[in-house]
C-alpha cells in the first residue's frame, strides 16, 4: 500500500482495495496463524511463509496481478527490524510503564504514610546515625522515578532498507524514486525512527539500551525488595495475615515474606535475560548471522517475568504494618548513634579532640545509654548552655531534615 501511494504505474490502482487489504491484518486469527505454519512447513522461513500467506489472500481477492509487489525489495529483517520495534514500543507504553508508575504510587503512599517516624539507620550492617522511614522508602521512589522517565524516553529504532542495507533492489528497479525518504515517512507512519546505516539487520544499540534501561528498574526493585525482607525480618515490619494462608508446611507460627522474595527471582531472572539481550544483540558478523533472530524472540520472556515481580511487589507492600515499639526499642538501645552530632556541636564550640572523647565512650559498645551520654555532658568542661543542647540530642529526634 506505501509502494502503490508512489504512484508507480504498475501499482497506483491497488490503493483502490486499501480496505479489502487492511482486513487481512486488522482480522488475523489464530487459524490465519495456523496456515501460516503449514506453510512454513514448506518453506522453512517464517517471513516467507507470511509472504505466501498474504499472496494467497490477494488472489483469494482477485488482487493476483499484484502479488509481486508483496516484499518488494525486501529482507526478512525489513519485516522483523520493524515488527519488534513496534511490540517492544507499544507493550512499554500500555503495559510496562503503566505498571511501574502504579507501583511508584503505591511506594510514593507508602512514604507519605511513614513520613517523619524515626528510626535507626545502619550501615554496614551496624547502628548508625538515625534516618526517618519515610526517607527511605524516597530513596527508592526517587531513584525508580529517574529510570521510568529515562524508560519513557528510550525509543526502539528500526531498520528498513533491503538485503543490506542499501535499498540495491529498489533503486536499481527505480532509480528516480528517493527510496530513503520513502522508507523514513513509511516508518514515520508506524510511530518509527528509522535507522539510517545499516548492514541486513538492526543495529540492535537501541534495544541493548532499553534492556539496560530495564535492568536498571529490575535491580532498584531487587534492592528495595531485600531492603523490605530485611526489615520484616528485623520485625520493623509485621504482615497482615490472610485466612486460609499458609506460610510453612511444618511451622503454624510462620508468616514468610514470600511476595518479596517471588519479587527478587524474578526480577533477578529478567535481567539475566535483559543483560544477555543487551550484549548479543549488537554483535554480528559481518552484514548478517542469524544468532539475533534466535535469541531476540525471547525479549517478551524478561517484559513478563518483570511484570509479574511488579506484581508480587505491591502484593507485598500491601501486606506490611509498622511495628513502632519495635523502631523505638532499637533507637533506645543505641544512644551511642548521637555521638556523632555531639562531637560536631564540640567541634563548633573548639573543644579539644571531641571526636577522640566520643570514640572512647562509645566505640563498640553495645551498652550505651542516656544516662551515660548525659553524665559524659555533665563531665564536659562546657557552658551550661551547651550542655542543654547537647543532652536535648536524642536517637528520636537526630534524624536530620529529610522526611
Amino acid at each position: 500500500l506505501a509502494i502503490a501511494d508512489l504512484k508507480i504505474p504498475q501499482v497506483s490502482d491497488l490503493g483502490n482495495h486499501r480496505d479489502e487489504l487492511m482486513d487481512i491484518a486488522i482480522h488475523f486469527s489464530e487459524k490465519d496463524s495456523a496456515a501460516i505454519k503449514v506453510i512454513e512447513k514448506t518453506t522453512n522461513h517464517d517471513v516467507k511463509a507470511v509472504e505466501y500467506f498474504i499472496k494467497a489472500k490477494m488472489k483469494s481477492l482477485g488482487l493476483e496481478k499484484y502479488e509481486e509487489w508483496v516484499h518488494f525489495g525486501l529482507t526478512s529483517q525489513d519485516i522483523n527490524n520493524t515488527a519488534f520495534p513496534l511490540m517492544i514500543n507499544e507493550c512499554t507504553d500500555n503495559i510496562i510503564v503503566p505498571a511501574l508508575k502504579t507501583l511508584l504510587a503505591d511506594i510514593h503512599t507508602l512514604r507519605k504514610k511513614y513520613s517523619g517516624i524515626p528510626m535507626l539507620a545502619r550501615t554496614h550492617g551496624q547502628p548508625a546515625s538515625p534516618t526517618t522511614l519515610g526517607k527511605e522508602i524516597a530513596v527508592f521512589e526517587e531513584r525508580l522515578h529517574i529510570q521510568v522517565n529515562n524508560l519513557n524516553e528510550s525509543r526502539i529504532t528500526a531498520k528498513f532498507g533491503g538485503a543490506t542495507g542499501n535499498f540495491n533492489a529498489h533503486k536499481v528497479t527505480f532509480p528516480n524514486i528517493d527510496w530513503k525518504v520513502f522508507a523514513d515517512r513509511f516508518l514515520e507512519s508506524m510511530g518509527l525512527k528509522r535507522q539510517q546505516t545499516t548492514t541486513q539487520i538492526a543495529h540492535y544499540d537501541s534495544i541493548a539500551a532499553y534492556c539496560h534501561v530495564m535492568s536498571r528498574i529490575n535491580t532498584i526493585l531487587i534492592d528495595m525488595a531485600r531492603d523490605m525482607w530485611t526489615y520484616i525480618s528485623m520485625e520493623y515490619f509485621r504482615q497482615k495475615t490472610v485466612a486460609g494462608e499458609i506460610g510453612s508446611s511444618a511451622m503454624p507460627h510462620k508468616v514468610n515474606p514470600i511476595d518479596f522474595e517471588n519479587a527478587e527471582g524474578n526480577l533477578a531472572y529478567a535481567n539475566a535475560i535483559f543483560l544477555f539481550l543487551a550484549e548479543k544483540l549488537p554483535v554480528s558478523r559481518l552484514q548478517r548471522d542469524l544468532t539475533d533472530s534466535t535469541v531476540l524472540r525471547n525479549i517478551g520472556v524478561p517484559l513478563g517475568h518483570t511484570l509479574i515481580a511488579i506484581k508480587s511487589f505491591r502484593k507485598g507492600l500491601g501486606k506490611i504494618e509498622l511495628n513502632k515499639i519495635k523502631l523505638d526499642k532499637d533507637l533506645d538501645d543505641n544512644w551511642a548513634v548521637v555521638a556523632e552530632g555531639i562531637q560536631c556541636i564540640l567541634r563548633r564550640e573548639g573543644y579539644n579532640q571531641p571526636y577522640e572523647a566520643l570514640k572512647a565512650l562509645t566505640r563498640g559498645k553495645k551498652s550505651i545509654d542516656q544516662a551515660q551520654i548525659h553524665s559524659f555532658i555533665e563531665s564536659l568542661d562546657v557552658s551550661k548552655g551547651i550542655k542543654e543542647e547537647l543532652k536535648a540530642i536524642t536517637p528520636h529526634n537526630y534524624t536530620g531534615f529529610l522526611e
